[in-house]
């Protein structure tokens, strides 16, 4: 074939979250993959840390702040964006966390869990994660006819796993969500697509897997224990995933599908 499957140069990428360490690996990748990139978040630090690795390593890319939660924020991102780079392809829903009042220590009284907690954390990962930059980037991509967006789900959205209960939770509505919206856009060009990544370290989760001697956690050597290649994720290896469901050439037949990225963690029952 003459052109590449996973050539994104003609594609403009949204990365929102992208200052995080795994939608910042995202980014890399989409980079990589010659797509103009909007690394999008809420620390101009981390945003213009990622930017400057990307052009170094031969890149096109901007930072964007825009707060997730907010939509007129997203708006004005939107056309900033497209204003430097041009009309958006591509979004990568990777914004999200977790609240340590919304986690479960062991024998606790799930009955008692705060419920502003829990709204917390499915505004940050349904709310401000998923719906809101769905409709705001969503609505170009419809009016253009084209575009791909990939939602950044979880392994706990599939198997809700002890203690993160209302991140499960969110993140399996994240799951639904997506599989909502590619069913009633897929007939207007948009595909809309998950992955869900197993265990990935992570500053969020660090201190989940490991002790402060950088040894293995009781509940990360269990994780390990159940994973078949032995080991956690590391953030580049979702960028494969990522660029596949970006591409229209390689995956636009792909549409309301949860691409886990596991390590084999899932095909372990026992």
């Amino acid at each position: 074939m003459g052109t590449s499957l996973f050539d994104l140069s003609k594609e403009v990428a949204v990365v929102l979250g992208g200052t995080g360490g795994l939608g910042g690996a995202m980014a890399d990748a989409l980079a990589a993959a010659g797509a103009k990139v909007a690394v999008v978040g809420r620390s101009a630090e981390r945003g213009a840390a990622r930017v400057a690795a990307i052009e170094q390593a031969g890149g096109k890319a901007i930072f964007q702040a825009a707060d997730a939660l907010e939509k007129k924020s997203l708006v004005d991102a939107r056309e900033e964006i497209t204003k430097q780079l041009g009309t958006i392809s591509i979004l990568v829903n990777a914004a999200g966390g977790n609240r340590p009042e919304a986690t479960l220590p062991p024998g606790s009284d799930f009955c008692k869990l705060p419920l502003d907690a829990w709204r917390d954390v499915f505004d940050l990962n349904l709310v401000g994660g998923v719906l809101l930059p769905s409709q705001v980037f969503g609505e170009t991509m419809l009016a253009a006819g084209q575009g791909s967006i990939v939602n950044i789900a979880s392994m706990s959205g599939m198997i809700p796993l002890s203690r993160v209960v209302a991140y499960s939770a969110a993140k399996a509505a994240v799951i639904n969500l997506t599989q909502f919206l590619a069913r009633e856009w897929a007939t207007r060009g948009v595909r809309v697509n998950a992955i869900s990544p197993g265990f990935f370290p992570a500053e969020q989760n660090r201190g989940l897997l490991y002790n402060d001697d950088g040894s293995l956690s009781a509940r990360g050597a269990q994780i390990i224990g159940h994973t078949p290649m032995a080991r956690f994720g590391e953030a580049h290896e979702l960028g494969g995933a990522v660029c596949w469901l970006a591409s229209q050439a390689a995956a636009g037949f792909v549409t309301g599908q949860n691409i886990v990225v596991d390590g084999g963690f899932s095909s372990v029952t026992i």
